[in-house]
């Protein structure tokens, strides 16, 4: 089992990711690992949690410090061309939510 992610305090902006694979893997997992790597080196990321069932059915949540943070991952070259493939090979559908983090409370081991 995957550890949570640890987060600072809120407030923080998350990006809700949820989506349905098609077949096609080609390369997915590696374009996966590579835009998680990719986020973590970019300013204002703070974390992501992602799941996927056997289905096919994910989501994943990544954590920003502002709008402004995640407004310039959206631009990021490969993150543009890994949306686009995205759309295009990976996901039947998809949606994306951006949501202000308020409150938080939990347990994490």
């Amino acid at each position: 089992m995957s550890k949570l992610s640890t987060l600072p305090p809120p407030p923080y902006w998350a990006v809700i990711f949820a989506s349905q694979r098609t077949a096609i893997d080609e390369g997915y997992g590696d374009m996966a690992a590579r835009m998680v790597a990719l986020a973590a080196q970019q300013p204002g990321f703070l974390g992501v949690d992602s799941a996927r069932g056997p289905d096919g059915l994910g989501i994943t949540v990544s954590y920003w410090a502002s709008e402004a943070d995640i407004a310039a991952w959206r631009q990021h070259a490969e993150h543009q061309i890994a949306r686009e493939t995205g759309r295009t090979r990976w996901y039947e559908h998809y949606t994306v939510r951006v949501a202000k983090v308020e409150r938080s409370h939990g347990r994490l081991a």
